[in-house]
């Protein structure tokens, strides 16, 4: 995992204005309750799926892909989806920009994330992302070999895993070279030739009087401020989700090939 990616100039905080405060209560209210009864069916339903399916999901990510969906009309947001995601044992990387992130890539397939540590005690989106069968990493190098096993017994369980390689979010405006560390597991024994990779390119376009860095999430940003941000904005733009087509990981000779072509695949996007 690298450091976290940072800005010499961060983007301007605009003071929220009375119609900018009830286009939060519009939207935020509506938001609040579709992600937080989504959160509690789910909660509710993993009492009844963990002792008949442990580790396998077979109804509760449906309502995680109903909540996502459900978001981006409340908030006022564009969503576009370009390509379609692959069938079969496929594990997914995409680029890494935004907590919207979350909902944009699981608006139209069942995955799981794969996200660092730290994520597991936010408030709310650590919730949401513990709920939703996210795997947690440490970036600390003597867990790798641990963490390598647990990708592998999720993936040949025929987890979809998704996997941010950057390490990082970043503005919405650039893709930062894919580190080659979580794309490892894909090269077990068991694993390397029947899965699949998909890139996946996450491309955030701002409205149109705001900093084109509007919806981008990084650095030690607060999520509560831009959250705010986002539900007081007078129009909003649009995310694209393309899915490129997926590639065999027996087709490559190691990791870094494959690192290296998801990396551009997804760059070309941009």
């Amino acid at each position: 995992m690298s450091v976290t990616w940072t800005s010499d100039s961060p983007p301007p905080v605009e003071p929220i204005t009375f119609r900018g405060w009830l286009r939060v209560l519009r939207r935020g209210v509506p938001f609040g309750i579709v992600v937080g009864l989504g959160l509690i069916l789910t909660l509710i339903l993993r009492l009844i799926e963990a002792p008949l399916f442990g580790q396998r999901r077979p109804i509760t990510p449906y309502i995680t892909r109903a909540v996502c969906m459900a978001v981006f009309p409340i908030i006022g947001m564009g969503f576009r989806m370009n390509g379609q995601p692959a069938k079969g044992r496929v594990a997914v990387v995409a680029n890494h920009a935004s907590w919207l992130d979350i909902f944009a890539l699981n608006a139209r397939q069942r995955i799981y994330f794969v996200s660092k540590s730290e994520v597991a005690a936010w408030p709310g989106i650590g919730w949401l992302a513990r709920a939703t069968g996210t795997v947690f990493i440490s970036r600390d190098r003597k867990d790798a070999k641990r963490q390598s096993e647990i990708f592998s017994w999720r993936l040949s369980h025929g987890h979809r895993l998704l996997f941010f390689p950057e390490g990082t979010s970043t503005d919405t405006l650039r893709v930062l070279p894919f580190k080659t560390t979580l794309f490892q597991p894909f090269f077990a024994d068991d694993l390397r030739g029947i899965l699949k990779v998909q890139p996946v390119s996450l491309h955030y376009f701002a409205p149109s009087e705001k900093d084109p860095r509007f919806y981008g999430w990084w650095g030690d940003m607060d999520f509560g401020s831009h959250l705010l941000q986002v539900l007081a904005a007078p129009r909003q733009g649009r995310v694209e989700v393309t899915y490129h087509p997926a590639v065999s990981v027996k087709d490559f000779d190691d990791r870094k090939a494959l690192a290296r072509h998801c990396e551009e695949t997804v760059r070309r996007a941009f």
